[in-house]
């Protein structure tokens, strides 16, 4: 009888793991699968690949969604990281940055049922989704700080790559400069890469020499050289993309902060909870909480300067105001 109640107990016990097992099978085969190709930077950046990767995060945490990523490091081209992030049958595949939309449309074309997601850029094929952000409207808000704060009357843009996205950073805080304080110079240089902190150390501490006293690089990794080159220089700066104030504590003054892990999170639980995404093209600025900028720290605005960036950003928000030319 005991012998009988022991391979009961254990064909039960069997039972039981088994059916665990296929449970944990069929919850893991009806997750979501999300594939994202990140920048050229990659990951660490403090900017964009890193918010990428943070969003899909969030949305493994509460949505219990699935991810892989590739980094360009890591493969000898785009597309080849776009090919395994297909054969691994992601249900939607994301790319950072304006520089991926050539491999993205190659591999859209050839895998038409495979849906696509861009950041930064906008494609005309029907399985290949955009979202592009009003940058210069947060620019435009930097710039402002920046003519209201600058002792010199100086001040300095950085740029990465010489290419219309960072054009609309650098128009809309020249903008912002100009709106409140129209005596100011602007001095702008392209560093001609996103990936290179101590090119961007060196342009600094030109800039700085040349009586720059407020700098706002649109420069990636290129950009962590400038604060920390200002940083050490005792002069202000401005993060872009993330609060990047942590960076450099005693020169980050403030960041325009582009939601990419946001609009990345939001669009993965549109689908997951309805089974599609509704737009093709979603264009996020100021007033759809896709751009802002991050507290202010380092410096104090008087009453009067902050009720000038204030109304700055009212009439900026209404489009009172034409940012880009």
């Amino acid at each position: 009888m005991k012998r009988y109640m022991v391979v009961c107990t254990c064909i039960l016990y069997m039972f039981v793991l088994s059916a665990c097992s296929s449970a944990d099978e069929n919850t893991e085969i009806d997750r979501m699968k999300i594939g994202i190709m990140l920048s050229d930077a990659g990951l660490g950046d403090q900017s964009f690949s890193d918010l990428g990767f943070l969003g899909l995060e969030k949305a493994r945490d509460e949505l219990g969604v699935s991810f892989d990523y590739r980094e360009l490091q890591d493969t000898e081209t785009y597309e080849q990281g776009f090919e395994e992030l297909i054969e691994q049958g992601n249900d939607l595949i994301i790319g950072l940055g304006f520089a991926i939309k050539g491999a993205m449309e190659a591999m859209a074309e050839k895998y038409p049922d495979t849906s696509f997601l861009i950041i930064d850029s906008q494609s005309n094929l029907p399985n290949i989704y955009n979202i592009t952000f009003k940058e210069e409207e947060g620019s435009f808000l930097i710039g402002v700080i920046a003519g209201l704060k600058t002792q010199s009357n100086i001040i300095g843009f950085v740029g990465g790559e010489d290419v219309p996205i960072i054009h609309k950073f650098e128009q809309g805080f020249m903008k912002g400069v100009k709106a409140s304080n129209p005596d100011a110079q602007i001095i702008s240089k392209y560093a001609g890469t996103f990936g290179d902190d101590k090119l961007g150390e060196r342009i600094a501490k030109e800039m700085i020499a040349a009586g720059v006293d407020y700098i706002y690089p649109a420069a990636g990794f290129t950009g962590v050289g400038v604060l920390l080159e200002s940083q050490r220089a005792g002069t202000y700066s401005f993060g872009i993309d993330s609060d990047q104030f942590y960076l450099a504590e005693k020169s980050v003054v403030s960041s325009m902060v582009k939601q990419v892990d946001v609009a990345i999170y939001d669009t993965v639980k549109e689908l997951v909870e309805t089974g599609k995404i509704s737009e093709k093209n979603k264009v996020l600025g100021f007033k759809e909480k896709g751009v802002t900028i991050a507290p202010i720290r380092v410096i104090r605005l008087s009453d009067a300067e902050q009720k000038n960036l204030d109304q700055l950003t009212e009439k900026m928000s209404n489009e009172s105001i034409k940012i880009l030319d």
